[in-house]
């Protein structure tokens, strides 16, 4: 085998990069214009330069920014038996719960979903304070990568959220943390913001919010989804998914392919839609 390297043989990844970055960036703004230069020569797919800039934002960003606020909170009351807030567990689906005292300020503990099992194992000898983790308190102002690190050094998943004052204004896990990272995926020009619900892109693709309601979505590919039980595309996709789906999860409806290219654990973002089969045709001959 010859030592020298191929003429023909392509530039890897590293050495594009390389050539690229001619010099060195100044700043935070001059190296995500690096980056995305290199997004725009195909240097890096979409996926790498969203992670990338969820990283550096994570490092601004504060717990405030994202919490999931005081109003919102799902959580158990510690004066009640397994059964009366087993239906809350079933239909969150989160793994873990807050549990409260006399109101959300009196945070006693929180309660790993799986350690029900005990109750169902045993219910005469379950004790719900018993089986309680500590409830870890952060500041609102906290930054995200400090957050991060310190739930990785602590193996913990979820903090409770406090105000100046000392009362709770919400709560944050890890996974809310790690989507500011990942969530953003395929969504690289803040399609979000954007008012328009359906957005074109090339080879007859679509890049739709899932809140679009599925009125104007049938008016724009010609579908007939009925809204007598969902509003919205993301609410149909629900039941299609029979579940709530994660990044990449696929689905197929009426000749059409759906992939979810941003979700977190409570709801749907953004969808990818391509047509995959031809759209149906009215028949008016009769005979």
């Amino acid at each position: 085998m010859p030592s020298h390297a191929d003429p023909d043989e392509k530039p890897t990844l590293l050495e594009r990069l390389s050539g690229l970055l001619t010099r060195e960036p100044e700043d935070r703004e001059d190296l995500l214009e690096v980056l995305r230069g290199a997004f725009e020569r195909r240097l890096i797919d979409a996926d790498a330069l969203s992670m990338i800039e969820g990283v550096l934002a994570v490092s601004e960003a504060t717990v405030r920014d994202i919490m999931i606020p005081r109003a919102q909170m799902d959580c158990v009351s510690i004066d009640d038996e397994p059964p009366e807030f087993m239906e809350l567990i079933l239909d969150t689906r989160h793994s873990r719960f807050p549990v409260i005292g006399e109101s959300k300020d009196d945070v006693v503990g929180i309660l790993l979903a799986k350690e029900l099992l005990n109750y169902y194992a045993n219910p005469e000898a379950f004790n719900l304070r018993e089986i309680l983790r500590p409830a870890v308190f952060v500041p609102e102002s906290k930054r995200l990568n400090v957050l991060l690190r310190e739930f990785r050094a602590n193996r913990n998943h979820i903090a409770i959220v406090v105000d100046e004052y000392g009362g709770v204004s919400g709560l944050v896990t890890i996974e809310d943390v790690l989507e500011q990272i990942v969530g953003d995926i395929e969504d690289e020009y803040d399609f979000d913001e954007s008012e328009d619900n359906i957005i074109p892109e090339a080879n007859g693709h679509f890049r739709v919010k899932a809140q679009t309601e599925i009125g104007d979505f049938n008016a724009q590919f010609g579908t007939h989804f009925e809204d007598d039980d969902f509003d919205t595309i993301g609410g149909l996709l629900l039941k299609s998914f029979g579940h709530l789906p994660k990044r990449g999860e696929v689905t197929a409806l009426e000749g059409f392919r759906f992939r979810v290219l941003r979700a977190d654990s409570r709801r749907l973002y953004t969808l990818h839609v391509e047509r995959v089969a031809p759209p149906a045709q009215d028949d008016d001959r009769s005979g």
